[in-house]
């Protein structure tokens, strides 16, 4: 067994290539001898978001704080909200990140091939993170 305690892995800046706005990331498990899985909590403060991306084995959103949105490529921009469970298929092109007045946190989830977690594209404009979302 082993507990790793909070305040023990330090939070990081998201880089200005894959974010757009203030985001903090923080480590919550890296890959071990058992999985290729990493987990991280991501904060969007309000407007802040990935840029496009993909994941070559898909990826799992947790949403545990705020209102925020996602996109897949040639799909409509949905709203997201505590206790939504969001699922990228392997490769699929999608942004993520805080609804325009709200914060969002969620946790992440995702493996890697070769080493390679991401595959980071453009950014989101602002006319595409503006658009009007789909309601639920």
């Amino acid at each position: 067994m082993e507990i790793r305690r909070i305040g023990t892995q330090p939070s990081q800046q998201g880089s200005a290539e894959y974010f757009t706005g203030r985001v903090r990331v923080d480590p919550l498990f890296e890959p071990t001898p058992l999985g290729n899985v990493t987990g991280i909590s991501v904060t969007f403060e309000p407007g802040a978001r990935t840029a496009w991306h993909t994941h070559p084995q898909g990826q799992v959103l947790i949403v545990t704080y705020g209102c925020g949105r996602v996109q897949s490529w040639g799909s409509p921009m949905q709203e997201i909200f505590p206790g939504d469970i969001v699922t990228f298929a392997p490769n699929e092109k999608h942004w993520h990140g805080a609804a325009p007045s709200s914060a969002l946190t969620h946790i992440a989830i995702y493996a890697s091939v070769t080493g390679t977690m991401a595959n980071w594209m453009e950014q989101v404009s602002d006319d595409q993170y503006l658009e009007k979302p789909m309601t639920k």
